[in-house]
């Protein structure tokens, strides 16, 4: 190669690049030498016509997907709006002209209930619900397309994470989460947010990997008791609240509902308003806590040679994070 030549780069679609994951796979990819990000939100799969993401008009289905070399499924949404826009990603690219990559992230919820070591070739499980289903879904729509990744991330936390980060955040500073005592002795398959993007990014660079699942924690991950009291002493939530078996089955049964609709009704009506109610711990979470499940990361570390961001690093960034946003 010629001194002055130019390296090609090559464009990489990120889906849910409106979304905290989505975005920070595609700042890193614009801070790196190799690849070119076109970022599209969640919805844009959907679209009949272009989409405008940044000013910048972006095709949809087919179209976006013949000038790129690899696509990060990303997308958020509710359960209906996963599965139709996996639906529609996997079938625009198995029409393209030259079918990309795709790394998809799914979820450590299609394992279902299962405790103890739980590798990449555990059956998928759609018993834990919607989500888990539409994830159940979007997993074999993967499997069946030749040049997909999937990656299965536990608990992501760090900067932005809001579901494990900084609605938790806002639990023990209430005093609504703590010491749970056996009911949160569960295992916390804490994954880092900078090191999911560069899962991400590996699985984007990594030659032989397409069809391959890669589990997303990190290898010695703490109880959920063990990240509650890390995090509230990061936090200044200190001392940590003991909260009893009563107080948890009250949260789920009588205050969740109600919070959850009110948090529906408020948001619609007054966003900023709602940004200070407080926010229901949903029974979803508290089983969570209790589920005794650990995730094997033997083969992603392998393959993606990825190292880990240890937790009181990770939870210190967190916490700082979160005093200037919130």
């Amino acid at each position: 190669m010629n001194a002055g030549a130019r390296t090609v780069k090559q464009r990489v679609l990120v889906f849910g690049a409106d979304n905290f994951i989505g975005k920070r796979v595609a700042q890193a990819l614009a801070q790196s030498d190799w690849a070119e990000p076109v970022a599209a939100r969640s919805d844009a799969a959907l679209v009949d016509g272009p989409t405008v993401q940044d000013g910048v008009a972006l095709p949809a289905g087919t179209a976006a997907l013949d000038d790129v070399a690899a696509v990060v499924n990303c997308a958020g949404g509710s359960p209906q709006d996963l599965v139709r826009r996996a639906d529609a990603l996997f079938a625009a690219a198995a029409r393209a002209h030259h079918p990309p990559r795709i790394v998809h992230l799914s979820s450590q919820t299609v394992y279902g209930a299962r405790e103890g070591d739980v590798d990449e070739s555990t059956a998928l499980s759609a018993e834990l619900g919607a989500y888990a289903a539409a994830k159940v879904h979007a997993e074999r729509l993967a499997a069946a397309y030749p040049a997909a990744v999937v990656l299965r991330p536990g608990v992501e936390y760090g900067p932005d994470c809001w579901q494990w980060s900084g609605r938790v955040a806002r639990w023990l500073q209430a005093r609504r989460l703590g010491d749970l005592g056996v009911a949160g002795d569960g295992c916390c398959n804490l994954v880092y947010i900078d090191d999911a993007v560069a899962a991400v990014l590996g699985c984007l660079r990594a030659a032989n990997v397409e069809g391959r699942i890669f589990n997303l924690s990190l290898p010695q991950p703490p109880t959920w008791n063990d990240y509650f009291m890390r995090y509230a002493k990061a936090l200044g939530a200190v001392p940590v609240a003991r909260i009893t078996k009563r107080q948890l089955a009250r949260e789920a049964k009588l205050w969740a509902p109600p919070l959850k609709l009110l948090e529906i009704i408020v948001g619609k009506a007054a966003p900023g308003i709602a940004r200070a109610l407080p926010i229901a711990i949903p029974p979803s979470a508290i089983r969570l806590f209790g589920q005794e499940i650990r995730l094997t990361v033997g083969a992603t570390e392998r393959a993606l040679d990825l190292r880990w961001t240890p937790v009181e690093e990770g939870l210190t960034r967190a916490a700082a994070h979160y005093r200037v946003t919130r």
